[in-house]
């Protein structure tokens, strides 16, 4: 059977978390940090390996909490998200202190990843369906077309808004085929008594169905991206050279993708709920939400036996 692999994106660290690595962040009654429960439901859903995405002055401390660890119940590869691992003919602008977003995280794996491959944020909690249905699309035959065979996990909306503040998804469109023809990123986006709401063009908060699908970046791409990223990522440098904030962004590389006709996005949707440490105050709410999913016996008390 074909195989797959698990890619993490790491490298982030979280501001608004306080500061802290929060990906890192003990959850689990033993330590469990986030990815110890998705990388649990990836090796089920049938994943046979992981790269993590981190950054160079992170690994010593990351091996410790959790690379180690993991070594120990599948393979495991490091690669290594850095400001100045740009291609050759540019270089970093005076004053850009961070690297360039998901889209060159993803990008510094072209050399590791051989199969097709998921890509998950480290400080998400993805929920057990999607990773099921995304393994079980990137080992499907989808032929020799012309077009990258490329999917996407559909959350629901309401599924995936913090109780402590705002947050940014990106809205996707869908057609009646199943089918990603573009992704929005939209911020400001809150629970509200009748449902959820974004931010207007005017500052006001606009309603917002609850219902609608979201993109969180939850990925299921074949090694084909990488030669896509590659020319979308000089093209972004060329178009940003002086912008210091500027990033590089998967779903902008996959609305292109999609728009110009090189890729077919098949959106899985799941009814799985959503939890991560946008703020400081989620990580009560994980910790909660973990210990329930043991006790209704969706995990193990001890994930590695």
């Amino acid at each position: 059977m074909q195989k797959t692999t698990l890619v993490i994106m790491a490298a982030g660290m979280g501001s608004r978390f306080g500061g802290g690595i929060k990906q890192l962040e003990p959850m689990g009654p033993n330590g469990e940090i986030i990815m110890d429960y998705s990388i649990y439901d990836a090796m089920r859903a049938g994943f046979d390996d992981v790269v993590f995405v981190t950054r160079k002055d992170l690994l010593p401390v990351f091996k410790e909490v959790i690379g180690d660890r993991i070594a120990k119940v599948m393979p495991v590869s490091y690669c290594f998200q850095e400001l100045d691992d740009i291609p050759d003919g540019f270089t970093v602008p005076e004053g850009r202190k961070k690297p360039w977003g998901t889209g060159q995280a993803i990008l510094v794996c072209r050399k590791t990843v051989r199969n097709p491959f998921l890509v998950i944020n480290a400080d998400d909690y993805y929920g057990q369906t999607a990773f099921r249905l995304i393994h079980d699309y990137l080992v499907e035959d989808h032929g020799k077309g012309t077009k990258m065979p490329l999917c996407m996990a559909g959350f629901i909306l309401g599924n995936t808004l913090s109780d402590n503040g705002s947050v940014t998804r990106g809205i996707a469109s869908v057609d009646g085929n199943g089918f990603l023809t573009g992704v929005r990123e939209t911020g400001g986006l809150v629970k509200t008594e009748d449902g959820a709401a974004c931010d207007g063009p005017d500052g006001t908060k606009v309603p917002v169905s609850r219902d609608l699908p979201v993109s969180m970046n939850m990925w299921g791409f074949t090694p084909e991206i990488f030669g896509a990223l590659e020319d979308g990522f000089r093209a972004f440098l060329k178009e940003n050279d002086t912008n210091l904030k500027a990033e590089y962004l998967l779903p902008d590389v996959v609305d292109r993708l999609i728009k110009t006709g090189r890729a077919d996005v098949r959106v899985l949707t799941t009814p799985d709920k959503w939890f991560g440490v946008t703020y400081k105050e989620d990580k009560d709410v994980v910790m909660r939400s973990i210990r329930k999913l043991i006790a209704d016996g969706v995990y193990p008390e001890k994930l590695y036996g």
